[in-house]
């Protein structure tokens, strides 16, 4: 069973290898190095570095090229086949007078190639008929059972297929001759296939493409009206032997239509007829002109009884049936439109039951024209011609509406499944075109060319030098193609392709079994499928065997790349398949005889060439075998490339030197087999022929169509023809004396060839053993340097492969060279050893040995010795003064710079340092803890304590660190305990902070924490002096001043009795001001307390009673008593308590302080200039009203000077007249105090 679509099985991945830079830097190197695993597969996939990115380089305007068309159904083999069957048995009803048509069963194409494929393996016709096996036709045919398919099927057989078959075995033919096609003829009919062009074969101008389309669609059934009314369905009427077609509805008209005509009708003879064969050659009678249109109608057949009225006997004796021999009943003989052979319509097989009108053949011409050889299936070229751009928009295009979405969107497996579909189909033709080898010569490679031009970027440069450059790998030192001369398109030169979706390369192998090598600029991926070599044969046995037909028209079928096979029928027969999808800026690698196929899976550009390695070399030779069994022509000489490569061993590569000389020596061997044959012919006459200067049409083996090299038999009678020595006796039939021998060198000149390249093959087998010699010693004898350099040299001018011994070589020198540099690092002074890391007195011991175990001599070996007995004086010394410690930090200290300055490390040097670290790190503590030195703080104590966890341990440096550990220990917990009295929210006392400060004043490190509290303590002590004079002096502190204390007190971090004292103290006061505020300032006024006192005071002077005025002011701010000049304070009276602070205020509570404003100041402004404030007047700088004692002087001072001035003021106001004559004129008197006003209205009153 075939697979369809779903059943579709995707073959397992080939290889994919991703190299790093290191081997990508070697393109044919790195291949062969993946050989071994992807030759097993026969492709592999390898993806290089990602920042591997080639421009690319084709010019896209200017490039414009012809695809082919490829019609999908047709690549692939089996149904190729197919489609053949159908294309014959159609034209055997054709020539019957009938168009077939396929008839339809359970919805599905009648496949008529496999059903009569099923029955000729069933038995045939008879067989199965006789058995009654039709039911098994049909469930091999996949049909479901229980319809009566069978008997279906078997109609359909015996209507449209056995008639066909029973022409095609010649059962109905006895004692004819049918043209037979022997082997040698089909030879004579097969056009070898022509390398330059590849698939040179083109189809027919009269293709069958469009009738097999149109017999797949099904037409209405013809009537009998239809049939009268039209006179070319007349003529497809079928009068043949079968039954009739079906799907055309016809019956046999009435036999007295038939040419029977027993009432003597008379028709005019024919134009030209046989007459016997006379002595003087054949003779045929000719009717006159006239008589032509008296002819027969159209679609009638002359009898014998017709034939009769003519008047020769001799025609009627050679009108016979070919079947019986006999002329009997000549009514019923009927003659053949195609060889006017005669036969009896009962005699035919199977029989016709009367004369058929139309057309009619006999079975040997209908044989013929069945027989006849198919035309080689090739690829035909589009019409149009495409850009890159117009071919993108229609292969897009295509692809877009076939999927019905956009490109980018239809997964490949989709693509893959619908493609092997539509191959596997013959009902559906889809038709897509293909850009392929197209000659980059012409167009322009993908790739960056390097030209005389010079007119590249650097980044083109880079690429267009680079081995994975496809114009470039070919002709690479490695490669053998470099090695021809002349520019093999699509070998040494890159093949491009431009490919859309579906448009397929099919099953081949490269020319000359070549690798090759294919990358994908850009575009949708290719999808792949490889067999690998072991396997080659077993796929063309497996095609030839599933598709013999092909094989039998096309001997070298699959050398034409137009034949596909699924791979599921491949793997079914037990070939292995592998496959991939090659994406842009990936490649793919064929192996040699690697049988690879594959299609796009949409619009994508490619470019694709051929390399050949060393390993190729006897695979080209086994190749050369093959086409010569195929006759199939070669693209160069094998033969040829052999003999140049060896004219000049000297520029092979070592690797392909020794392909060579194998390859060369069985050709030399082969060659004097083959002369020995032409000697022992006879054939003595040679002459020497350069034939490398021939086209290669011109030398050519005529049988087996080899390109000749080294020898070739020729004849002086027939100067256009050759044969190869492998085909002496096929060249012609003239005698062996005429015949001679054509050669390019002589049996003498190919070993002398051969001797050079053994030289160079055996060039390196020479210096391989002088190499193992000089390594090993094996003569006793040390080499020089100089020596062991030369091999190396020699290495890399003979171009050898890298092999073990050279790396032993190369290794050998690379330590020589790094013993000279450390030995000159030693012994050449300070300077250059201080530049090279300290050698080990080990090291230097192994390389004093290393220096001795080297097959090369040395003469640096004594000073190594010296130098060591050197460090082993200083190894003395240095032992001596560890033993005798306690020693001092000097001498320990210029031991070490003389162990520097030898630059060797030696056990002893350690101990050295690591004593004198020792000694450093205890003098540090000695002297960080020394009494005299100033205190460090903790982070000095922590370094030192880190930098001893440094040192080595020792008792001293034990100790050392436990003491400096316990130290830290106890300075941390006082550290603590002093941080915690900072920041405690509970004060401790004074005397409690004494004794933590007398305590830690005792450990030697300076202490932060500790330092803060004593100062703290000491701002407290001296706040505390400050309260107590204040408090003891002789006058009261002013509220500022108190504030002041409070403020400081409370920041301090000491719990102070006294704080609580003086808060209390400044709460009285604020309480006494308030209620004071309260008393003499209206609300809201603009005045303060005291700005009100001078007011007052100016009251009490102007005011005619002052006394009065005096008593009752004070009775009213709650005062008894007199002002105290002398002390500046208020005496406490009866009626409250004043504050024990100095208010040097005495304020009026009659004072109209908010009335009235403008004019008041207006007025005090113009006559006693009081718009100055009380501390301005004073005249007291900022620092001195800090001052109470200064501030209280001040002010008696003024008040002395105001007392004067209001007493010189009231002199004034008394000579004025008494208030009591002025109270009578009420309405003008102003009143300066609304006291004493209101006082006189009570008296009055009263």
């Amino acid at each position: 069973m075939e697979p369809g679509s779903d059943d579709f099985l995707p073959p397992p991945e080939c290889p994919v290898f991703e190299p790093t830079w290191a081997e990508f830097r070697d393109p044919l190197g790195y291949i062969a190095k993946i050989r071994p695993i992807a030759e097993k597969s026969g492709i592999c996939k390898i993806r290089p570095p990602s920042d591997w990115q080639p421009p690319f380089a084709v010019e896209v305007d200017n490039f414009r090229f012809t695809p082919r068309i490829q019609r999908l159904n047709e690549l692939e083999a089996q149904t190729r086949v197919k489609l053949n069957y159908l294309d014959q048995i159609a034209k055997f009803w054709e020539i019957q007078g009938s168009s077939l048509k396929i008839p339809n069963v359970e919805r599905r194409i009648l496949d008529l190639y496999s059903l009569s494929k099923i029955v000729l393996e069933e038995g045939g016709y008879e067989a199965i008929c006789k058995d009654r096996r039709w039911a098994r036709i049909a469930q091999r045919l996949n049909y479901p059972p229980g319809k009566n398919i069978g008997s279906l099927l078997r109609s359909h057989y015996e209507r449209i297929i056995y008639p066909y078959e029973t022409f095609q075995s010649g059962a109905n033919l006895v004692k004819c001759d049918t043209h037979q096609f022997d082997s040698e003829e089909k030879d004579k009919e097969y056009k070898p296939h022509s390398i330059p062009l590849r698939q040179s074969v083109q189809p027919s101008k009269f293709s069958g493409y469009s009738r097999r389309a149109k017999r797949l669609q099904p037409d209405p059934e013809p009537t009998e009206e239809d049939i009268e009314k039209n006179p070319e369905l007349k003529k497809l009427q079928i009068y043949g032997a079968g039954p009739k077609m079906i799907g055309l509805g016809l019956t046999a008209k009435d036999k007295t239509l038939r040419k029977k005509d027993k009432e003597g009708v008379i028709s005019p003879s024919t134009v030209m007829m046989k007459e016997e064969p006379s002595g003087h050659g054949k003779v045929m009678s000719t009717m006159p002109k006239e008589d032509l249109s008296h002819s027969l109608e159209p679609g009638t057949k002359m009898t014998m009884q017709l034939r009769k009225n003519h008047s020769s006997s001799q025609f009627i004796d050679a009108y016979v049936c070919r079947m019986c021999a006999r002329g009997d009943e000549d009514e019923k003989l009927l003659l053949c439109d195609g060889c006017d052979d005669s036969y009896h319509i009962f005699c035919l097989l199977p029989p016709l039951p009367e004369i058929p009108r139309g057309v009619w053949k006999c079975p040997k011409c209908i044989m013929a024209e069945c027989k006849r050889p198919h035309e080689a299936f090739g690829f035909e070229q589009a019409t149009q011609e495409y850009t890159l751009q117009s071919f993108g928009e229609m292969a897009d295009s295509f692809k877009a509406e076939y999927f019905n979405m956009p490109v980018h969107m239809v997964p490949t497996e989709l693509v893959e499944k619908e493609f092997w579909r539509l191959v596997s189909s013959i009902e559906e033709d889809v038709t897509v075109e293909y850009g392929a080898d197209i000659h980059s010569k012409e167009f322009g490679s993908g790739f960056p060319v390097s030209s005389s031009k010079g007119n590249l970027s650097p980044e083109e440069e880079e690429y267009a030098a680079s081995g994975w450059n496809l114009n470039v790998m070919p002709v690479l030192d490695q490669s053998v193609l470099c090695h021809i001369n002349a520019d093999i398109s699509g070998m040494k030169v890159p093949w491009l392709y431009v490919g859309m979706v579906f448009s397929a390369f099919c099953w081949h192998i490269e020319d000359h079994w070549s690798y090759s090598i294919n990358y994908l600029h850009w575009g949708e991926p290719k999808t792949w499928y490889g067999v690998p070599s072991l396997a080659a044969e077993h796929l063309e046995e497996v095609m030839k065997r599933l598709t013999p037909e092909l094989f039998d028209s096309q001997p070298d079928l699959l050398h034409q790349l137009v034949t596909l096979m699924n791979p599921n029928t491949l793997m079914s027969y037990g070939v292995p398949v592998v496959r991939t999808n090659q994406c842009a800026g990936e490649f793919v690698i064929t192996f040699p005889r690697a049988y690879h196929s594959g299609f796009n899976q949409g619009y994508n550009f490619a470019e694709a060439v051929n390399f050949c390695t060393a390993d190729w070399l006897p695979v080209g030779r086994q190749c050369i075998e093959h086409y010569r069994r195929l006759r199939r022509y070669c693209v160069f000489s094998h033969e040829e490339l052999i003999c140049k490569m060896a004219a000049f061993p000297e520029k092979l590569d070592l690797n392909l030197a020794v392909a060579v000389h194998k390859e060369m020596f069985i050709m030399v061997q082969e060659e004097r087999r083959l002369r020995k044959a032409l000697l022992d012919k006879g054939i003595t006459e040679a002459e020497r022929e350069a034939f490398e200067l021939l086209p290669d049409d011109e030398r050519q083996c005529i049988k087996c169509k080899t390109t000749c090299f080294l020898s070739a038999l020729a004849c002086y009678d027939c100067p256009d023809s050759l044969v190869c020595l492998s085909h002496i006796n096929d060249l012609c039939k003239c005698s062996s004396s005429r015949q001679y021998l054509r050669y390019r060198y002589t049996l003498d000149e190919l070993p002398a060839m051969l001797h050079k390249l053994k030289i160079r093959a055996e060039s390196f087998d020479t210096w391989a053993n002088k190499v193992r010699v000089a390594l090993e010693v094996e003569d006793g004898r040390k080499r020089s340097f100089e020596e062991l350099r030369a091999l190396q040299s020699e290495a890399c001018e003979g171009r050898f492969p890298n092999n073990e011994l050279l790396k032993q070589l190369t290794d050998c020198l690379k330590e020589a060279e790094a013993c000279v540099s450390q030995v000159l690092a030693l012994v050449n002074g300070q300077e250059v050893r201080i530049k090279t890391p300290q050698l080990t007195l080990t090291e230097l011991q192994v390389l004093l040995e290393q220096m001795a175990s080297l097959p090369c001599a040395m003469h640096q070996i004594g000073d190594v010795k010296n130098f060591l007995q050197q460090v082993e004086a200083y190894q003395a010394e240095a032992r001596e003064a560890l033993a005798s410690l306690p020693t001092s930090l000097g001498l320990l200290r210029s031991l070490l710079e003389k162990g520097q300055q030898l630059g060797v490390e030696v056990p002893e040097a350690q101990q050295l340092q690591q004593q004198m670290e020792q000694a450093r790190w205890l003098d540090e503590v000695k002297q960080a803890l020394a009494p005299s030195a100033p205190r460090g703080s903790l982070v000095i104590m922590q370094g030192l304590l880190v930098t001893g966890a440094k040192v080595a341990s020792s008792p001293s440096v034990d100790k050392a660190r436990a003491e400096l550990q316990e130290l830290l220990t106890i300075a941390e917990r006082w550290e603590e305990k002093a941080h915690f009295c900072l920041e405690a929210r509970q004060k401790h006392s004074p005397a409690t902070l004494e004794a933590i400060i007398h305590e830690a004043e005792n450990i030697p490190v300076h202490l932060p924490n500790i330092q803060a509290l004593k100062e703290a303590l000491t701002k407290a002590q001296a706040w505390i002096a400050d309260v107590d004079e204040i408090q003891n002096g002789d006058h009261y502190p002013c509220l500022d001043d108190l504030e002041g204390l409070v403020a400081v007190g409370r920041d301090l971090p000491v719990g102070l009795e006294e704080l609580r004292q003086l808060e209390l103290q400044v709460i009285k006061a604020h309480s006494w001001r308030e209620k004071a505020s309260k008393t003499f300032l209206k609300k809201n006024s603009w005045y303060t307390l005291l700005e009100v006192r001078p007011r007052t005071l100016t009251h009490n002077l102007l005011c005619p009673w002052p006394g009065y005025c005096e008593m009752t002011h004070m009775r009213a701010c709650g005062f008894e008593g007199c002002w105290d000049r002398r002390r500046g304070n208020v005496k406490q009276g009866n009626h409250g308590h004043s504050p024990s602070v100095c208010l040097p205020q005495v304020l009026c509570p009659c004072a109209d302080t908010g009335s009235d404003r403008t004019k008041r100041t207006q007025w005090m402004e113009k006559e006693l200039g009081l718009y100055r404030s009380d501390t301005e007047l004073l005249g007291l700088s900022a620092q001195d009203l800090r001052d109470p004692g200064s501030v209280i002087v001040a002010f008696l001072e003024g008040e002395q000077k105001e007392k004067e001035g209001i007493l010189q003021l009231r002199r004034t106001n008394s000579a004025k007249p008494s208030p009591l004559a002025l109270s009578t004129t009420a309405s003008s008197a102003t009143s300066i105090c609304p006291r004493i006003a209101g006082e006189q209205r009570q008296y009055k009153q009263s």
